[in-house]
């Protein structure tokens, strides 16, 4: 371990690294892993839909989907989204290619309109609950619009509810919680049945408190016992707050990521007051867009087929990584290499990322590392609120694009980084 490491031979260590850290740079590597990207062969796997016959791009109602209407989204996609967020189709509307879209139209006529006709505006002074680490484009969105962000610790079981129901019920101005609950962006998390039900029954001080459920990776599996997880509206409704829960999800790492479909799903009443908003903000989303994934899939069991060809192409990326990190920075009583103990990892189930946590005070300088030799990855602090981890160790890792030769090569800098790095900052605690 580099902490049972006197001074001398932590500055002999160092010296050492950096010998092999100049080696590393020297290859002159141009590699991005900064944000969670399908790789080509993903979406090769959806170039059918391409050059697909759409029929004359008429709906299975007979509409013609080149033309103005249905700004909910037509039927048979609406079907699709049904089936995989588990409710009717009278509770989902469609939107563009992503469901950061929708998330953003949400929060925005929440702010400035208010989440019914009955209820206020949150205007000035809003405040969210943010389990960290987390997703930092969920942060950008809300400090878009001047909305406080507050730290609540994450955990295998989801966040720390005692907080999150000590803060909501205690502050009016708290008006709501944004998380993605399966397969959490970084950690891989997926929220337990009791925090569900929790998040579901809590009493909220706000009238108009609602949860943002970003379930970007509901069906992104990578293991044979994936993870299973309650309907947070179906709970809602049983704990007696049925408005509570505005659920998201999106194809943009199914199919296209750039060319996509998103959906919100909600209460009755909520999807009632979106719809009334939305008729004057779009005559309607890309239609025929939606016609192509409905027919490409033709029902749930097609996403399903579909989604197990993308594990076959990233579980291995995941192994890779897991595997490294193992062999290079896991604590190891058999060996007395000191190289090993300088973080902390598991490895997901699903979803696109791997949350790594180095030695606090080291992961702006493990990321400037990487940087330095050719390696970029999300920044330091990124997945918390305002770009600041209170910590400075969690780093997120994301396997998916890169070709396999190049995310070994990666994994190499990475390592060799959290060495150096961890070397220096605890050389400068000895001094």
């Amino acid at each position: 371990m580099y902490e049972n490491l006197s001074k001398n031979e932590l500055s002999e260590l160092k010296a050492e690294l950096e010998i092999k850290y100049e080696a590393l740079k020297a290859k002159g590597l141009n590699l991005d892993m900064s944000r969670g990207k399908p790789c080509k062969e993903q979406l090769d796997l959806s170039n059918a839909m391409l050059t697909m016959d759409l029929g004359g791009c008429k709906s299975e109602s007979g509409f013609d989907c080149r033309n103005y209407g249905m700004p909910e989204g037509i039927p048979e996609a609406k079907s699709l989204f049904a089936a995989l967020m588990g409710v009717s189709a009278s509770r989902i509307i469609l939107g563009g290619n992503a469901s950061l879209q929708l998330i953003y139209d949400t929060i925005a006529r929440a702010r400035f309109l208010g989440v019914s006709e009955e209820l206020a505006p949150w205007g000035e002074g809003a405040k969210f609950l943010c389990p960290v680490p987390g997703y930092d484009r969920h942060f950008t969105i809300l400090e878009h619009f001047g909305i406080e962000m507050i730290n609540i610790p994450l955990s295998e079981n989801g966040p720390d509810m005692d907080l999150i129901e000590k803060l909501a019920s205690e502050d009016e101005r708290i008006k709501g919680v944004i998380c993605v609950p399966m397969y959490s962006n970084p950690d891989g998390f997926t929220y337990s049945d009791e925090t569900v039900r929790r998040f579901a029954a809590m009493k909220t001080a706000a009238e108009d408190f609602r949860i943002f459920w970003d379930n970007a990776y509901c069906i992104h599996h990578f293991s044979d016992s994936p993870a299973r997880q309650l309907n947070i509206i179906d709970e809602c409704k049983k704990g007696g707050n049925p408005d509570r829960a505005y659920v998201f999800a999106s194809t943009s790492k199914v199919t296209f990521a750039g060319g996509g479909i998103c959906a919100i799903a909600s209460s009755p009443a909520n999807i009632e007051h979106i719809r009334k908003q939305l008729s004057v903000q779009t005559i309607g989303f890309d239609k025929i867009n939606q016609l192509r994934h409905a027919k490409f899939f033709v029902d749930y069991g097609g996403i399903i087929i579909h989604m197990k060809k993308h594990r076959k192409i990233i579980e291995p990326k995941f192994n890779i990584v897991c595997d490294m990190l193992e062999k290079e920075l896991r604590p190891n009583s058999s060996t007395s290499d000191c190289s090993h103990g300088l973080g902390e990892w598991h490895k997901p189930r699903g979803g696109y990322f791997i949350s790594f946590n180095g030695l606090p005070g080291t992961a702006k300088r493990t990321v400037e590392l990487c940087s330095l030799a050719g390696v970029v990855l999300t920044g330091a602090g990124a997945t918390f609120p305002y770009g600041r981890d209170p910590e400075d160790k969690n780093i997120r890792i994301a396997p998916t694009f890169p070709p396999v030769d190049e995310l070994i090569s990666a994994m190499e800098v990475f390592c060799a980084s959290v060495k150096l790095a961890s070397a220096e900052a605890l050389l400068i605690n000895k001094e």
